[in-house]
């Protein structure tokens, strides 16, 4: 093979790699792309979650506290016709 197809072969071989390197760094900028547009949109319903967690936490502790007030106001109307139900019995007694 003389100088001249050897340089000719080795100039095509530099073009060929040229263009894989070039390939290869479109390919670098689609990936880069790509992962930046996940990690916006893994940030965005990382945000959203967070305010539904917040949202749901202070629905649970209005719900919890609705909750205890409602017992506590059964408990005490309990508590009074308990009451009730013992004066009546001590009323009727007397009248006998």
């Amino acid at each position: 093979m003389s100088c001249e197809q050897e340089l000719s072969e080795m100039g095509k071989l530099v073009e060929q790699l040229q263009q894989r390197v070039e390939h290869l760094r479109v390919s670098r900028r689609v990936l880069m792309n790509l992962i930046e547009k996940i990690e916006r949109d893994k940030a965005t319903t990382i945000s959203r979650l967070e305010k539904e967690n917040k949202k749901l936490t202070l629905t649970n502790k209005k719900y919890a506290r609705w909750l205890m007030e409602s017992n506590y106001r059964l408990r005490q109307m309990e508590k009074q016709i308990g009451e009730n139900e013992l004066s009546e019995t001590d009323n009727v007694n007397i009248n006998l």
